[in-house]
């Protein structure tokens, strides 16, 4: 089975600063730089971490994960799955579809 999903973790220090909140950056950045139809294919979910060093974790699928890095950000990977879990939420984009 493909992993279609993979599991970024963010710090609560990375969290305290906007810019690196996907569902705050990624559409101006897709604007600025003319890539809107990327919204129809990029998906992202979040969930509450577990620790001050995982306090958010997002579910990126790859187009997601490809204009985040492009957006300059470095993200701490901590895994790849094939969905996100049920409890996570969509934060940004389209849902989840086989």
């Amino acid at each position: 089975m493909a992993m279609n999903y993979t599991i970024i973790a963010q710090s609560r220090d990375e969290m305290l600063q906007p810019d690196n909140a996907p569902s705050l950056t990624i559409w101006p950045y897709l604007l600025a730089t003319s890539q809107e139809p990327l919204l129809r294919t990029l998906s992202i979910y979040t969930d509450k971490g577990t620790s001050r060093e995982q306090a958010r974790i997002f579910y990126m699928n790859a187009v997601a994960l490809t204009v985040w890095r492009a957006m300059g950000r470095t993200p701490t990977v901590i895994g790849e799955q094939h969905r996100p879990p049920k409890v996570a939420v969509l934060a940004f984009g389209v849902p989840f579809s086989e």
